[in-house]
């Protein structure tokens, strides 16, 4: 099979331990993606991947530093601009998490012309990125970037990013991934496909629309946040996990269920 090269970019503009979600979040994800594929795409990805998906959930931050995928380091974020619209802004020149999923959506609506790796790698790409960008805080919004340390209930945070990168496992503490999706997944068909809706870049303007309550609990730069923070995230962070899910389950039905 040709394989249909991925734009590399040589340099990473910073190198930043950005963990969306972390396992729980991300295997989360998928789970609920999981349950909307189609038999078609199941059987088509089984082609490429002998495991289930949620194995790789966070393989591209594991990975992120190795020198081949190097390029990927800064795609795990991206900025909205102050309505909220995706906006493609110079600070993140070497690309961002939308830019990712359009690399991935041409890949993968050829996939059958790529190698097998290649297809790996896609997918790989493509159930990661979908997750980070829906997590609160990497919408880069205008206001102060969200890395300033602070002080939970008297647990210290490097950042307040890190913070919500770790928010699943602080709301669900215990809980394996299909049994959180099966909690999040209640929405009917008609539900699902208005959210899955459009695609990266309108999904991008939906986040950026509901992360910005994250600085309405806790403004910028805030060092002792609101003790309730965690339990005033719940409802965001169900809905940012969920919908994620039926976007990703849009993006692999597309691509594989033919």
């Amino acid at each position: 099979m040709k394989k249909l090269a991925i734009s590399l970019l040589t340099a990473a503009m910073f190198c930043l331990n950005l963990q969306a979600w972390g396992s729980l979040g991300h295997q989360t994800v998928i789970a609920v993606a999981q349950r909307h594929l189609t038999e078609k795409t199941k059987a088509n990805i089984a082609k490429y991947f002998d495991y289930d998906l949620k194995k790789d959930a966070t393989w591209m931050d594991a990975h992120r530093k190795d020198v081949p995928i190097a390029y990927t380091t800064a795609w795990h974020v991206y900025n909205v601009d102050e309505n909220h619209n995706y906006d493609p802004n110079p600070r993140l020149a070497k690309g961002d998490a939308i830019h990712a999923l359009q690399v991935v959506d041409y890949n993968l609506k050829h996939y059958k012309d790529l190698t097998d790796s290649a297809v790996v790698m896609n997918v790989r790409m493509l159930i990661h990125f979908v997750g980070d960008m829906h997590c609160p805080v990497h919408s880069y919004f205008p206001a102060p970037r969200n890395f300033w340390p602070c002080r939970l209930n008297g647990e210290e945070f490097k950042t307040f990013h890190g913070l919500y990168d770790g928010m699943p496992a602080k709301l669900w503490p215990g809980i394996k991934a299909d049994e959180l999706a099966a909690q999040l997944d209640n929405c009917n068909g008609c539900q699902r496909n208005r959210i899955a809706k459009g695609g990266p870049v309108e999904w991008a303007k939906a986040c950026g629309d509901r992360n910005c309550y994250i600085y309405e609990i806790n403004p910028p730069l805030t060092e002792e946040l609101d003790p309730d923070t965690v339990e005033k995230s719940r409802e965001l962070i169900s809905l940012q996990l969920r919908d994620a899910g039926y976007r990703l389950a849009k993006l692999l039905n597309l691509y594989f269920g033919n």
